[in-house]
């Protein structure tokens, strides 16, 4: 009888694990709040941008640097604990010569509504749609971690002159399947973003820069990628970076500005 109790006993804990991380999986992926606490200075340059979804939520972006007809136009998607300003002060750091705009994903405030792999990646291209009605310029998205899904999404619906992914996954639930394994992944999981499928046949130039430390992607992960971009400009890892501390090398930032570079001679004129 003991036994019986005992299977009981790790059934119920199991389940209860189980329980936890699947009504806990929004707040694991989108941490809205603490990307919202990060929120540095911006210059006084800094224009404030505003639009609304067709569902009726509002979102909140930055656009810094000057328009160019030379320069492609940056469009940035930060991780899941990045938000706007980061993001664009970020890139605006490393290409101070381009116009960089980020807006913070809905549900993470100041932008409205509920965060949702779905909501991101439609909210791209009501991103995209409204910024080619005011001005039709040159698009190279620059996607970080989970940021790379959502550019590459917006790759897959519209033409671009670039796409920039860094530390990417093939997909989410590949993903959750390497820190989850022992949880039924593929039945809770409720937020799906097969980037692999997005890249998949586009003609985008198209550079990848996965870090060789990387313990959230690994680099088992990142590596689908590689085989099915057709117009891989760059194929980047630094190796002695990790998943967070890549940002702050400088073999970062001369890849990123490789990439950019590379991305606007492979751009038709």
């Amino acid at each position: 009888m003991w036994l019986l109790y005992l299977l009981l006993g790790i059934a119920l804990l199991y389940a209860s694990l189980v329980s936890v991380a699947a009504l806990s999986q929004t707040k694991l992926l989108f941490p809205t709040q603490m990307a919202a606490a990060n929120k540095p200075a911006l210059p006084r340059s800094a224009e404030r941008l505003e639009l609304t979804t067709p569902d009726g939520e509002r979102l909140i972006g930055v656009r810094l640097g000057t328009p160019s007809d030379v320069k492609a136009l940056l469009l940035g998607f930060g991780g899941n604990a990045w938000n706007a300003e980061a993001m664009a002060l970020y890139l605006h750091g490393l290409f101070p010569d381009h116009e960089v705009i980020a807006f913070h994903y809905r549900g993470y405030p100041p932008s409205s509504g509920a965060p949702s792999a779905k909501a991101l990646l439609s909210d791209s291209l009501t991103i995209f749609d409204h910024w080619q009605q005011t001005q039709s310029r040159k698009v190279v998205a620059v996607g970080f971690s989970v940021g790379s899904g959502v550019a590459a999404y917006l790759s897959h619906h519209r033409t671009l002159a670039g796409l920039i992914l860094v530390t990417p996954f093939d997909s989410l639930r590949a993903l959750a399947r390497e820190h989850f394994a022992w949880a039924p992944t593929g039945l809770l999981l409720r937020h799906h973003m097969p980037t692999i499928d997005f890249v998949r046949d586009r003609p985008t130039p198209t550079a990848l820069i996965a870090a060789g430390r990387d313990t959230i992607v690994p680099a088992r992960r990142s590596e689908p990628l590689r085989g099915a971009i057709p117009n891989l400009v760059l194929d980047r890892t630094i190796a002695e970076a990790g998943h967070n501390d890549l940002y702050n090398l400088p073999a970062f930032a001369a890849a990123m500005r490789e990439a950019v570079a590379l991305i606007e001679d492979a751009a038709p004129q």
